[in-house]
This record gives C-alpha cells, sequence and structure tokens, in this order.
C-alpha cells in the first residue's frame, strides 16, 4: 500500500531535519476511502511501535494525483 511509501518520505524528510518518527507528536491520515483503513493501520503500526503520536484519519473525495492515501506530520527536532 501507498502507506509504506508516505511514511518512508516522511521519515528522511525528518530525518534530514535533524529529527525523526520517534519525535512526531501528531499525524492527520486522508484517506481515498475508509475500507483501506485496516490495511494503513497495520503499516502504521509498524513504524510507530510505542507510544505513537496523536492521529486523526478521514475518508476525502479526491487526493493531489490521485493517490489513495496522504499523511501530515508535526514533529519535534
Amino acid at each position: 500500500m501507498q502507506t509504506d511509501r508516505v511514511l518512508r518520505n516522511l521519515s528522511a524528510i525528518l530525518q534530514a531535519a535533524g529529527s525523526g518518527l520517534e519525535k512526531a507528536v501528531r499525524c492527520g491520515v486522508f484517506l481515498k476511502n475508509m475500507n483501506d483503513f485496516a490495511a494503513m493501520n497495520q503499516v502504521y503500526g509498524k513504524y510507530f511501535h510505542s507510544a505513537p503520536p496523536a492521529r486523526s484519519t478521514v475518508e476525502v473525495a479526491r487526493l493531489p494525483k490521485d493517490v489513495l492515501v496522504e499523511i501530515d506530520m508535526i514533529a519535534l527536532e
């Protein structure tokens, strides 16, 4: 699923900024289809083993470039 690619990209961005996924405090997940929630959640859980950040998940009608998932993240340095 695209969730893995999104979280790898976010991890790389955070590392380049001197941070990391372990410093994430909030994520917003936007799914094209809420039926994909279980699959997204399974992949998401592999990246946040303990103390996952606060998260909201919503279904949206359309995402840029017709992707299936988009995640925004707030993290500490």
